[in-house]
């Protein structure tokens, strides 16, 4: 007789993060959407070249440091 294997899947704990209205806070992650967003609008444009992928790295690169500092910055509450 063929046994039936119920698998339960639970989500992980929603890690809360500190203060979300934090100036600091709200500006890196500003900072972070706006270079990726220029990123993304040089690299879509129908007249690509090398100089504008130079620059889409040169802001992708400004989104990651941006990245980078929101993060630690939510993790020590504010202060980067």
């Amino acid at each position: 007789m063929p046994t039936t294997l119920t698998v339960v899947r639970t989500t992980a704990p929603a890690t809360s993060y500190t203060d979300t209205t934090n100036p600091q806070i709200i500006s890196l992650h500003i900072a972070a959407e706006n270079a990726l967003a220029s990123a993304l609008h040089l690299l879509r444009a129908a007249d690509c070249d090398a100089a504008k992928v130079q620059a889409a790295t040169g802001r992708a690169i400004r989104a990651a440091t941006a990245l980078k500092r929101l993060c630690a910055a939510q993790q020590e509450g504010g202060a980067a």
